[in-house]
């Protein structure tokens, strides 16, 4: 007996410091599923340096690229769920599930939805020679020479993938789509004339836009944008059907207590006011959602619309991976 109260007593002194334990008390991982160098990295790179200042701890961005977002996406829903390992990913995470047919995770029930943090429009451009000087002239292109045309995208399921099929059902032409990683490969690929087209964020493009490393033809948005003022919308070109913008959403594995995801939604509903962090997306044409988007609900109700608005599109376009 003297043995076990001995034991209980070494417990219960030592409980205190267990249930004081204030998160984060260790480095945080923060999963982007693409590459390093796009538009999704440079945002992942952007939250994990608010949070870190709001949390109080190292915030590291790991890039685990591959399927379209699914390989890193389905990296932080397997992670333990204690908040050190996070993920943000754009509108893929709405197409996953209607892509691939064995996927091992669910967008809507393997995360707890911390919220909404960001969202950008895209642009259509492609190789500097290539011979459509402008959007008319691209069009007219594509039309005569059905099947030949390539497009670039980070991956199937990508953003830049999802734009590229709205701009093939808008143009009623078959692309020849071309699967990169990443959309900095993509890039790279596109400078060195190995591929017509890219429909990416202009996060990482407008410097090379402006520069004349690539041509732009339109931009998938209601508004032009001020760092590429003579870049049309698609309503301005007649295409008003090709809107699309990358949204980002905040996630943590299924079952994070409750208590964590308070504390980094509190983190992400602070990040999302801060004028420091506006003026940082606003010079890449990105924009903070509103601090009614950032919360768990707003998620939910983001993700779960978008994966309806895209189901017929993709069934459609008849496209599924095992």
């Amino acid at each position: 007996m003297r043995r076990i109260a001995v034991l209980l007593f070494a417990m219960l002194s030592a409980w205190p410091a267990f249930a004081q334990e204030v998160y984060p008390s260790r480095a945080i991982t923060l999963i982007t599923p693409y590459a390093p160098g796009g538009g999704s990295d440079f945002l992942t790179r952007t939250l994990a340096e608010a949070l870190k200042t709001r949390l109080n701890q190292t915030v590291v961005v790991q890039n685990v690229a591959g399927a379209g977002g699914a390989v890193g996406s389905m990296q932080a829903a397997k992670a333990k769920p204690d908040g050190y390992t996070l993920l943000l990913n754009h509108i893929g995470m709405s197409t996953i599930p209607l892509l691939y047919k064995k996927l091992n995770f669910d967008p809507l029930a393997s995360y707890e939805l911390i919220g909404l943090f960001a969202e950008a429009p895209m642009v259509i451009l492609a190789r500097k020679d290539f011979a459509p000087k402008d959007f008319g002239e691209l069009v007219a292109y594509a039309k005569a020479n059905r099947e030949k045309l390539t497009m670039a995208s980070s991956g199937m399921g990508s953003a830049t993938h999802l734009c590229a099929m709205l701009f093939q059902e808008a143009l009623g032409v078959p692309l020849t789509m071309v699967q990169y990683k990443g959309g900095a490969p993509a890039m790279v690929d596109v400078r060195a004339g190995q591929v017509d087209l890219l429909c990416d964020l202009p996060t990482t493009t407008s410097g090379q836009i402006r520069s004349g490393d690539v041509r732009a033809y339109v931009l998938t948005a209601t508004k032009r944008m001020t760092s590429l003022p003579d870049v049309p919308t698609a309503a301005e070109v007649g295409m008003p059907g090709l809107n699309v913008g990358a949204w980002y959403g905040f996630y943590a594995p299924a079952g994070t207590p409750t208590p964590i995801i308070d504390v980094l939604n509190a983190a992400l509903r602070d990040i999302v006011q801060d004028r420091t962090v506006s003026q940082q997306l606003e010079k890449i044409e990105t924009w903070l959602l509103p601090l009614d988007q950032a919360t768990p609900e707003a998620h939910r109700r983001k993700l779960s619309s978008q994966i309806e608005l895209w189901r017929p599109i993709i069934e459609k376009a008849g496209i599924q991976a095992e």
